[in-house]
């Protein structure tokens, strides 16, 4: 999701009601967009009470609105929420994007006391959910370590699966040649995707929809969301394609859509339309919310998430 930063005031315990209720659809008539907008406005309070709030709604059957909760979740960045997030990646019969999104989440909030539970699920017998922790483990080793290197500044504030490659390598073909060499350990590769999403210009774009063609469905998913952070037009014409995919992974054309949305220029909404009724579930709820964040991005609205203005 591109919506990273939500300005909010103090709530008041009807407010939490309130965002508990859209979250969770106790109506059963509360459109998938608006449960969006109810749980970004809960990662910006970041509070325990909004993360027991988050955990409910782990009952719900959408795996897309369950791998966004775990996803926000790690975003917060609160302890409290290892609990149901060691639940959630433990659930064998889960959804492995929603499995996938848990594991990334602990590795997010950075505790060493996550270690065991990401070690154990290291031999998963789902690729994406075993590298994915192979990814969190590293990432919770480096936040942890005591040498700490000296980074170059990013203009996104999302707690990302690796750090970006240090400032000693800037030069896009260098990092390009990381990024796509599949013999290098996948948090290394990872560590040069976000090097080049920081660059964000047109070379940085192309030569990261080069790695749309790695075997990893994982690495690929990865690609597309770091479009939908950088939101440049360059990325469009890949993600169109990457959605239009109909044997790709499921996982990889959703962050497809949501991509597009949050680029949101005109040629991103007629295929958004195109695939809001796809066969797939988690593709179609994906456009749904896409066309969502493109007439956001198109609105002039200050914040995708204002649910304490209700």
């Amino acid at each position: 999701m591109a919506f990273e930063d939500v300005q909010i005031t103090k709530p008041t315990p009807e407010t939490y009601q309130a965002l508990d209720a859209d979250l969770c659809n106790h109506s059963g008539k509360v459109p998938l967009h608006e449960r969006f907008r109810a749980l970004f406005t809960l990662k910006a309070l970041a509070d325990n009470e909004s993360v027991d709030i988050i955990g409910r709604a782990f009952a719900d059957e959408s795996a897309l609105l369950k791998h966004e909760l775990a996803y926000v979740l790690g975003q917060m960045k609160n302890p409290h929420a290892h609990v149901v997030l060691k639940k959630v990646l433990g659930t064998m019969d889960e959804d492995p994007m929603v499995r996938h999104e848990a594991a990334e989440a602990l590795g997010a909030i950075g505790s060493l006391d996550s270690l065991p539970i990401l070690e154990e699920y290291l031999k998963d017998e789902c690729e994406v959910v075993s590298q994915t922790c192979e990814l969190a483990i590293e990432k919770i080793k480096y936040d942890n370590r005591k040498e700490k290197e000296t980074l170059p500044e990013s203009a996104y504030s999302s707690i990302d699966p690796a750090p970006p490659t240090a400032v000693e390598v800037e030069d896009t073909a260098q990092l390009r040649e990381i990024y796509l060499n599949q013999k290098l350990p996948l948090f290394e590769r990872y560590r040069a995707m976000f090097a080049l999403r920081n660059q964000c210009t047109t070379e940085s774009v192309l030569a990261l929809a080069d790695g749309f063609d790695d075997p990893s469905a994982l690495f690929r998913h990865e690609i597309a969301y770091v479009f939908g952070q950088m939101q440049h037009p360059a990325a469009v014409p890949s993600l169109v394609k990457v959605l239009s995919k109909l044997d790709e992974a499921n996982m990889v054309r959703h962050e497809a859509a949501e991509a597009l949305g949050s680029i949101a220029t005109p040629e991103c909404y007629p295929i958004l339309e195109k695939f809001r009724d796809d066969d797939e579930r988690v593709v179609r709820e994906s456009c749904i919310v896409a066309l969502d964040m493109y007439a956001y991005e198109n609105s002039g609205e200050l914040q995708y998430a204002d649910g304490l203005s209700k």
